[in-house]
């Protein structure tokens, strides 16, 4: 019963709490979004590009190899083009990050010092040398 009451004060107000959910959310599929471009950036041995606005990311890509202009739309695991993770409800960026790219090697060129999520705690970490993504 005692764990019952502890639960019911502190845990369960968090379960009805909409904008947490949506925060962890966006925050998820942005690190996962960052993940999938570095990924891709490898595999297809192209610049891909990595923009932002307050509440949505997009990815693109160069269309040939050794460029730096990212005039193709990336598509995504399901196929869309172009990729992109679209803040849910209010949630946006607690600052907007820096436009970057990840080059054919994977490395992140001029990547944010780190990435918020209003809302979420943690930051998105981006190691420039080696295009790691992590929280």
């Amino acid at each position: 019963m005692i764990l019952i009451g502890i639960l019911a004060a502190t845990a369960i107000p968090r379960f009805f709490d909409r904008q947490t959910f949506d925060s962890r959310g966006f925050s998820d599929e942005t690190l996962a979004a960052l993940r999938y471009a570095q990924k891709a950036a490898v595999a297809q041995r192209r610049t891909v590009c990595v923009s932002f606005t307050s509440t949505t990311i997009t990815l693109t890509m160069a269309s040939l190899s050794g460029s730096s202009t990212c005039d193709r739309d990336l598509a995504g695991p399901t196929g869309t083009s172009p990729f992109m993770v679209y803040a849910h409800g209010s949630v946006t960026f607690a600052a907007t990050p820096t436009n970057f790219q990840f080059n054919a090697l994977g490395q992140a060129v001029s990547p944010p010092s780190s990435i918020q999520v209003a809302g979420a705690t943690g930051s998105i970490i981006i190691e420039p040398d080696t295009g790691y993504v992590h929280p």
